[in-house]
């Protein structure tokens, strides 16, 4: 039996992508954004962009889906941090 090291690849790819939900859905819920750093979202979301790229363009599937799934939260996560940022800057 020949093991495929690209396992490797798909359980840490579910494992970021699906890291990023559980903070998604306390901000969908209560859309509190306080305590989430600007500047670490803001990283760590072009990061993931980047790394989906790279993904995309060495057509390696395990961190094409990871990096698609993962970027979905993390952008709606940075969206709303920065929307908050700016309707307290109105007041």
């Amino acid at each position: 039996m020949i093991f495929d090291i690209n396992y490797f690849g798909y359980i840490a790819g579910f494992l970021s992508a699906i890291s990023q939900f559980p903070q998604a859905y306390k901000v969908i819920k209560t859309g509190d954004t306080h305590s989430i750093s600007l500047g670490m979202y803001s990283i760590m979301t072009l990061g993931i962009l980047f790394w989906f790229i790279y993904g995309v363009l060495l057509v390696n599937w395990p961190m094409i889906l990871a990096n698609g799934i993962c970027i979905i939260p993390s952008i709606y996560i940075l969206f709303i941090t920065i929307r908050n940022l700016y309707l307290k800057k109105q007041k």
